[in-house]
């Protein structure tokens, strides 16, 4: 019998698979931080098991108040959820969820986890007009999401499969245009963001050899991958003299919002909290 508190606010990351996520560590340490009487547990929920898991959720008996999604599960929340934001039915995804009066609510926290990674990391990176996203995968629309709320007017999407950049490019309009990946150096060209969103370059695989000196004066390419902390496409960058901005700070902050929703306290993204994942990920990977 589970003996804590009923009162207790208690709140999950599912996925399949779920062991690798650093959520639960990212959460129960803002809520030991604040002293709340709250938890945060990942639970492993298959595609099939997915309908039963939401609706013990809504009916209260599974306990939780609310929680994160991860993959494979981001787009068919939304198929559950009575209320998705404006954000989250843009983007076509979601990775926030939770209860209000038994209505099961949803938004997308990847697009302000990344604006506000680089606003913390490179204060005035959106004063630029244009920007480069390399990979067209379940991310880049969050990523595009947040150029385009920036006011980037520009945002080129380079994919190996130029399809399938085109189908995000419909999605978001005409300041998004799509791009085969053997046009990335002539896109990185004058351009005032890089974003990767690729595994391009780890585990083995060949990085695109890029010119960045060519991008526009204080230009910055920026990962939205964290492990390793600087990437293939980072390192090419600094070696070159252009300035950069990892990842890591994105799932950092993207978990903010959730954590509000769910305990009633805005926490802090701190140094501390940074160097605490950046540990976790030495002794893990």
């Amino acid at each position: 019998m589970d003996k804590r508190d009923k009162n207790q606010r208690r709140a999950f990351v599912i996925g399949d698979p779920i062991s690798h996520s650093r959520s639960p560590l990212i959460h129960r340490y803002w809520l030991e931080a604040a002293c709340l009487d709250g938890s945060y547990d990942p639970v492993a929920v298959t595609a099939s098991d997915l309908p039963a898991f939401v609706s013990a959720l809504k009916d209260g008996s599974s306990g939780f108040c609310g929680g994160n999604v991860t993959l494979p599960h981001k787009e068919a929340i939304l198929e559950f959820a009575d209320e998705a934001d404006v954000t989250a039915r843009e983007i076509g995804a979601a990775n926030t969820v939770w209860l209000e009066n038994g209505r099961l609510m949803a938004t997308n926290t990847d697009s302000h986890g990344f604006s506000a990674n680089l606003d913390e990391t490179a204060p005035g990176w959106d004063k630029g007009k244009s920007a480069i996203v390399l990979g067209a995968g379940g991310a880049c629309r969050a990523i595009v999401h947040a150029l385009l709320a920036r006011g980037f007017s520009s945002v080129a999407i380079a994919n190996r499969t130029e399809a399938r950049a085109r189908v995000l490019a419909d999605r978001f309009g005409p300041r998004v245009s799509p791009h085969g990946i053997e046009s990335l150096q002539e896109l990185v060209s004058g351009a005032d963001l890089f974003v990767n969103t690729t595994s391009l370059g780890m585990g083995g695989t060949e990085a695109p050899l890029l010119d960045f000196t060519v991008m526009a004066e204080g230009a910055l390419v920026t990962d939205i991958v964290y492990v390793p902390l600087e990437t293939p496409l980072l390192a090419m960058a600094k070696r070159q003299g252009v300035a950069t901005a990892d990842g890591l700070g994105m799932l950092l902050h993207q978990a903010v919002p959730g954590f509000e929703k769910w305990f009633g306290l805005r926490p802090q993204v701190t140094p501390e909290l940074r160097q605490l994942l950046i540990a976790d990920m030495e002794t893990h990977t």
